[in-house]
């Protein structure tokens, strides 16, 4: 029997790998084009084109461990971690696949024999359970894996259970593949009493692994249809059966977690377990000692946040960026009110779960660094802000109860979220101390649009669930010479259509034979364009993938267009743009590693005709000296007119290529295309000059035949994530000669030549600080000084007191502005009435995240008053001077959240 989940992993690899099963690594967290996913949720994620019939493997067979997250969306289990010692928001889903290959009888034989005869479980201790029908579906009882399970193992006969749907049967969305399941659940009692417990949810009998046969796929319209071929899919937790094969009750109490706990017992005086007077303390599974309870909910959260980080996923407000937040936050929470720990924690348990995991996840090691760094900040920003929420809700609590309220109004607790960031289920024990309840109502209600930040995905064209679909031989991607096809049906309104005809006006996704049409794929923009027959044109205004299948979205302009017709593809000429700007953006990741330095990895990128979008991990703005030095590498290989050289290469030779580049989440196909800079044989000529990335998009023959190189734009788009926006070709050529024009407008109005314009703003923004050194309507003459300084990634963020007239403040902010500052609050009394301003740059209030008038309008309430204003400059008034050192406090914590 395996004694190490270590060897438990290995273990079932090797078990499949001897019955012809491929090992597939883990797929990132961060879902390979699928908007229906917040996380990878199942090992089966990977494989859902598979199960679609949109893609094909050179195996039929695979097993792997998959790194999962279940913590927002259909499958959450948030809430329960740390109240119980078997739910994860973290966790390794080993499993075995069938594609088309072997189906109920051989999953269902090997899972038997891996447990009783490899691992050696009792037999009189596992319980299986089947699909039991569904009348609202019209779905039969799977009546033949219970035969399965008669004939193929020799499993207790009575310990065969029909279930509901809820429980057998699996679904891993509103749409896509689905089936019955089968479910193999261990009896834990002591005396074997477990059979009534089985799907009851009693943690004395859990379920290890589930069986599950796809033969359906759901559609938009909710609606079950067979899948191309039966498949299986298998899941079992590794946390689970560790706890198993060990010999424990808890989860917690195998050596994926013990290690994580010990680390964390050295920064409290907490011991785990140690009120159980168990031998084992770890193995404790009460739920009434919090403090135990904070280190599970630590100990698991901190698993999630260092994986998703290492993969790519930053805590932020939106998607599944804002879940992330959450799960960070939920931890520190915990830690600070249960365990008494001050400061940041979380990041010192980074190194303790990078060495148990790293071996396998090897992503771990080499983005511990930028891990480290994140958590730092994350947890450093949220514990300023939780203390001083604490200080607020006890303020408003008291006032509360002064009136004889035992209710908080939703507004409260929403704005203790908006302005520190406030967890409600914080502020609703906190309430529960102070006998008070909390207007969850109300809360939801402003709420609303925060919700929205963490669902998944808009509501674009869907090509996702729609089974079935053919594929395209799309090898002629790469050329501009338009191709003769033949029509083989449509996409409309959810389903695949082949029978009828589309007319002028009909929108729909056109599916052909063979394409030059370019699926948008890789941050690449689809093509354009049209197809065309005689007497009828098709407006191509995008082109998307659906697996193997390339879609042709647009509408019918002229005619009739029926199955079985041929057309011809004509791209439309914005395609060399784009091709431009795709080898631009390969130049650029090169540059900014060689200016910045390794740490740098693509965050996204985006590709399109007028063009390029390129995210990337660094903590800094960069100088403009760092700008103009990667402008002019990127113009110097341009110039150079280098070779731009294509290959495929089998995926394992091509991940040997010395400094090869590959986006963190991507899933790339084997062979993979592998593109090139400056040599003609990536495979055995490249070095640290050579830009060598995987990439499946189209690109220029010669680096020359880009033009020209220019950066627009470089900014922050969340913490650790820089953007870069640039142009090239005629767009280029076109904003060069815009800055001339202005920069000749500009000499003009101040009335001195281009080249002696910095001497003259110079002796301009001289004057103006002498001028203002003293405040408007002749105050004292000292320069004020703001007593909070924070950096942003846009300039410092400035806070302080000045007691002077509004228009005086008004000046002063105006005079920070132009030094440099970001943005601007400052509050003053004069004859005990409260003036507050805020001022904000307008490059930063375009970006949306932060505006003047939503921070006064936050604040003013603390000092009894109210006002607003425009996004750069926004004023209130209040009649609660005593309030102004706690409104200050309240400004610098809500704009914490928000730089």
């Amino acid at each position: 029997m395996a004694s190490t989940c270590k060897d438990i992993r290995s273990e079932f690899i090797a078990f499949f790998e001897k019955r012809g099963h491929t090992f597939v690594p883990s797929s990132s967290l961060l879902p390979a084009d699928d908007p229906t996913l917040l996380f990878a949720n199942a090992g089966m994620n990977q494989f859902k084109d598979i199960f679609l019939g949109r893609e094909k493997r050179p195996y039929t067979r695979a097993a792997n461990t998959q790194k999962c997250i279940r913590a927002g969306g259909k499958h959450n289990d948030l809430e329960d971690v740390g109240h119980d010692t078997y739910h994860h928001t973290f966790f390794e889903m080993l499993g075995n696949w069938s594609f088309g290959d072997y189906f109920k009888a051989d999953a269902i034989k090997w899972a038997w024999e891996l447990l009783t005869d490899v691992w050696g479980l009792p037999k009189e201790r596992l319980h299986a359970t089947v699909f039991g029908g569904d009348q609202s579906e019209g779905l039969a009882a799977d009546d033949e894996a219970a035969d399965l399970w008669r004939t193929v193992t020799d499993i207790d006969p009575t310990h065969i259970h029909k279930g509901s749907k809820k429980d057998n049967f699996w679904e891993m969305g509103d749409t896509g593949p689905c089936g019955p399941c089968s479910e193999i659940h261990i009896d834990l009692t002591d005396d074997l009493s477990g059979a009534a417990m089985v799907n009851a949810g009693d943690r004395r009998v859990m379920e290890i692994w589930n069986l599950v046969f796809m033969q359906f796929n759901r559609g938009l319209d909710g609606k079950l249809s067979p899948l191309p071929a039966t498949h299986v899919d298998t899941g079992m937790g590794l946390e689970r059966v560790g706890m198993v094969l060990q010999g424990k009750q808890s989860n917690y109490a195998t050596d994926l977690f013990v290690p994580i706990i010990e680390k964390l017992e050295t920064l409290t005086d907490h011991r785990y377990g140690a009120a159980s007077g168990l031998s084992d303390r770890f193995d404790v599974v009460t739920q009434d000692d919090i403090g135990d309870v904070a280190c599970r909910v630590i100990a698991d959260h901190a698993r999630s946040l260092i994986f998703a980080i290492a993969d790519g996923i930053i805590p932020s407000n939106e998607g599944r960026g804002y879940v992330l937040r959450r799960i960070l936050r939920r931890a520190a929470r915990y830690g600070r009110q249960y365990l008494n720990i001050k400061g940041p924690f979380l990041v010192q348990l980074v190194p303790t779960v990078i060495e148990a995991m790293g071996d396998v996840f090897t992503e771990l090691r080499s983005r511990q660094d930028y891990v480290t760094q994140t958590i730092r900040e994350e947890e450093e920003s949220f514990g300023r802000t939780l203390d001083r929420g604490i200080d607020l809700f006890q303020r408003q609590a008291e006032k509360l109860a002064q009136g004889g309220q035992k209710q908080l109004p939703g507004d409260i607790a929403f704005d203790l979220y908006a302005t520190y960031g406030f967890p409600v289920d914080l502020t609703q024990v906190m309430a529960a101390e102070c006998g008070m309840t909390v207007d969850v109502d109300g809360y939801d209600s402003a709420m609303a649009r925060h919700r929205e930040a963490s669902s998944a995905g808009g509501e674009q064209f869907k090509v996702h669930a729609v089974a079935g679909l053919p594929s395209t031989d799309d090898q002629y991607k790469y050329s501009r010479q338009s191709v003769p096809a033949t029509v083989l049906g449509w996409v409309r309104d959810g389903n695949y259509e082949q029978g009828g005809a589309l007319r002028a006006g009909d929108q729909a996704a056109v599916v052909l034979d063979k394409t030059n049409f370019y699926g948008e794929s890789g941050g690449q923009v689809g093509d354009a364009g049209h197809l065309t027959w005689p007497g009828g044109k098709f407006a191509v205004r995008d082109a998307q993938l659906a697996g193997d299948c390339v879609l042709h979205a647009g509408v019918v302009e002229e005619g009739e267009l029926h199955a079985g017709a041929t057309v011809t593809c004509e791209v439309d000429p914005s395609r060399m743009d784009t091709m431009r700007n795709h080898t631009a953006t390969h130049l650029l990741n090169w540059a900014l590693r060689l200016v910045l330095g390794d740490h740098i990895h693509q965050a996204g990128s985006v590709v399109s005709p007028d063009r390029l979008r390129f995210d990337f991990s660094h903590n800094q703005a960069l100088t403009a000296e760092q700008i103009a030095q990667v402008e002019t590498l990127v113009n110097r290989r341009i110039l150079a007119d280098e070779v731009v050289t294509a290959v495929l290469a089998p995926l394992a030779d091509a991940k040997k290529i010395p400094g090869v580049r590959a986006v963190f989440g991507e899933k790339y196909p084997d062979p993979v295309r592998v593109i090139a800079v400056g040599t003609s044989d990536p495979l055995t000529q490249t070095g640290p000059d050579t830009p060598v990335e995987f990439c499946g998009g189209t690109h220029l023959s010669r680096t020359s035949q880009a033009g020209v190189f220019k950066i627009l734009t470089e900014e922050s788009v969340a913490k650790g994530v820089r953007r870069i926006t640039a142009v090239t070709g005629s767009e280029a050529v076109a904003r060069f000669q815009q800055s001339e024009a202005l920069l000749h407008q500009a000499a003009l109005v101040l009335r001195t030549s281009p080249s002696e314009l910095p001497e003259r703003i110079a002796a301009m923004q001289k004057e103006i600080k002498e001028l203002r050194k003293r405040p408007a309507g002749g105050g004292a003459g000292e320069a004020f000084q703001p007593q909070v300084k924070i950096d942003s990634p846009d300039g410092e963020v400035l806070i302080g007191r000045l007691d002077a007239p509004v228009e005086a403040m008004r000046s002063e902010c105006d005079r920070l502005r132009q030094k440099g500052a970001a943005a601007i609050f400052l509050g003053g009394v004069q004859e005990d009435k409260v003036t507050l301003v805020a001022m904000v740059a307008d490059a930063v209030a375009k970006k949306g995240s932060l505006k003047a008038g939503d921070w006064v309008k936050a604040i003013a309430p603390v000092v009894g008053g109210g006002g607003g204003g425009k996004p750069t400059l926004a004023q209130a008034g209040g009649k609660q001077p005593e309030q102004l050192a706690a409104a200050l406090e309240a400004a610098e914590g809500w704009v914490r959240q928000r730089v």
